[in-house]
């Protein structure tokens, strides 16, 4: 029995346990974070720490009416039952002193899903020596971590939900000094070290562009190329309340104007939330399982929203499977009709953007965020790299980026998964294409 194997049956053990104390009208959830993930942290492409994270937290949820509490625990393999009957304890005390919660909403339906998607991950042997040979020469600063992530929910009311995606992650920088770096990196269920080779390979040959004279770029507007980072990067700031139910009725979301038909964007731009195409578990805490896809921008135009169960009981709509946060966990953005290939000949002169960072809104209502450039920019001419340009800040509308502004969308959207590793690895990612857009200012 593997790992997550022996997981779930655990799990199931735990949940039956822990539902066998419950008393009177209460309503029990247990829900199961867990990982088995393999890791190396490499600098100047050198192996600087290896180890293992064999990690599992769970969640013990009590309802009784209208009234709950939660309470986290960390397992361990040994008094686990115990532990979380501790729990359940603890909880039963919280609600006890608590009022009623007036927009309480969970599923009372019992909907069971299993999904186990096995990969093919390599060994940690295979990672030092893809991270020692193929990186020589390189001064490689990051991180691969590859393993199974698990998640589970189970309720008192007989349901039971399982989520298992094998996955590994490697994320990577390499530096030719000062602000001069490429960022990269490759993830996927099915390790293949010809692809980190090429992966790598590319790195180099941005290095060798970086390694030219600079090209100081004054303040003002340019044509640009965002690459398929650039946009994860951009979406995950729209991702703050852009698509959530509750951000549009409390006039927090950046994309109020679109969703109350103010604005629109170009006819190109599509989104869709697509759990089916992603990495993020088909349920949710409050025992909801998502749609395979929910839509959100139809060609310019906004036609759906995140909706979480709390959102649902106050202001009176149908939950479709969003998180407490309403943000997407597989926010999908459609392709264009411009060849990667062929992407520099379509900007033609301008700027290639291949990374952004410290995203933030400058006028929320506007939708406007400012930012800045991160290590592989480009001054292109005539469809050519001239020159590495330094970092410069933007503060852009998203409104015009994707909407009047906006020239073009690349033919391949790259799936760019969740990589953080705070607290524990995610399951959520990205799907997004690279865009060419008029006019984008640059402030300094």
């Amino acid at each position: 029995m593997n790992i997550t194997a022996r997981a779930e049956a655990r799990f199931t053990a735990l949940s039956d346990a822990l539902f066998a104390r419950l008393t009177g009208a209460e309503v029990g959830f247990l829900s199961l974070d867990g990982e088995a993930t393999s890791f190396v942290r490499f600098n100047h492409a050198k192996v600087r720490q290896a180890g293992f994270v064999d990690r599992q937290r769970a969640m013990v949820r009590l309802i009784d009416g209208a009234r709950h509490a939660s309470v986290t625990v960390d397992l361990t393999g040994d008094g686990d039952s115990e532990r979380l009957h501790a729990a359940l304890v603890e909880a039963r005390a919280l609600v006890a002193g608590s009022d009623a919660d007036p927009y309480l909403l969970y599923n009372t339906e019992p909907t069971s899903t299993r999904r186990v998607a096995h990969g093919a991950l390599p060994s940690a042997e295979e990672i030092v020596a893809s991270v020692a040979e193929d990186a020589a020469g390189l001064d490689v600063v990051g991180i691969h971590a590859s393993g199974p992530m698990w998640r589970g929910l189970a309720t008192s009311l007989g349901q039971v939900n399982w989520h298992v995606v094998e996955r590994f992650d490697a994320k990577v920088a390499a530096y030719l000094g000062g602000d001069r770096a490429v960022q990269t990196g490759l993830s996927g269920a099915a390790w293949s070290r010809t692809e980190w080779r090429a992966t790598l390979d590319a790195a180099r040959s941005k290095l060798e562009a970086l390694a030219r004279p600079s090209r100081a770029i004054q303040p003002g507007r340019y044509r640009v190329l965002l690459t398929p980072h650039a946009m994860e990067d951009l979406l995950g700031v729209i991702s703050w309340g852009g698509f959530s139910a509750r951000a549009r009725r409390t006039g927090s979301s950046p994309l109020l104007r679109l969703a109350q038909g103010e604005a629109q964007l170009h006819p190109a731009v599509s989104f869709t939330e697509d759990i089916a195409g992603g990495w993020a578990p088909a349920f949710t805490a409050d025992g909801f399982v998502r749609p395979e896809r929910v839509k959100l921008v139809e060609h310019g135009r906004h036609v759906g929203e995140l909706v979480s169960a709390r959102s649902a009981g106050e202001f009176l709509l149908a939950a479709n499977g969003a998180d407490s946060d309403e943000s997407p966990r597989a926010l999908s953005m459609a392709p264009g009709d411009i060849p990667p290939g062929d992407a520099l000949a379509a900007l033609g002169t301008g700027l290639y953007i291949g990374n952004l960072w410290y995203l933030n809104f400058s006028d929320r209502p506007a939708g406007r965020v400012t930012g800045m450039t991160r290590f592989a920019t480009f001054w292109v001419e005539n469809g050519e790299i001239v020159a590495p340009v330094p970092v410069m800040r933007f503060d852009e509308s998203l409104l015009r980026v994707l909407g009047d502004q906006l020239v073009g969308v690349t033919s391949r959207a790259e799936e760019l998964p969740d990589t953080g590793t705070y607290g524990g690895r995610t399951l959520a990612g990205t799907r997004a294409p690279g865009i060419i857009a008029e006019g984008f200012s640059f402030t300094l």
